[in-house]
């Protein structure tokens, strides 16, 4: 089975940055699709954004984009998320997600992805 260990979250003050990594150990399969999702209380998790085994291929959600970027590494099985601009209303728990088959067109759905880490909180202070 694939684990997946979240790191990077914190406070952060509203226009700050902050990259956060997803290390995945164990068995692996490939070529998977990886995620990163986030949650408010009272909200359902939603896709920030996702990628490709290889890369070529992302999807970011509109609230996300061109402030967050998403890109792995596969050679160290770690996928990251580069978040710039950040706003109060990015406060959330992230959590990376792999998924045992391709990128697709269900890629931004909770029910594409069988793994998922145990989440980083992100506070953004305004």
């Amino acid at each position: 089975q694939v684990q997946l260990v979240e790191s990077g979250g914190g406070l952060v003050q509203a226009g700050g940055s902050l990259r956060l990594s997803c290390a995945a150990s164990g068995r692996t399969v490939r070529p998977y699709a990886m995620g990163w999702f986030r949650q408010v209380p009272g909200k359902e998790r939603e896709c920030g954004a996702a990628i490709s085994w290889s890369g070529d291929t992302t999807y970011y959600a509109d609230s996300v984009k061109g402030r967050f970027t998403i890109s792995r590494d596969n050679g160290k099985n770690t996928i990251y998320l580069q978040m710039n601009s950040l706003k109060p209303e990015d406060t959330a728990v992230y959590f990376c997600a792999a998924s045992t088959v391709p990128f697709g067109a269900g890629s931004s759905e909770k029910a594409y992805y069988d793994r998922w880490g145990q989440g980083t909180q992100v506070t953004v202070s305004s």
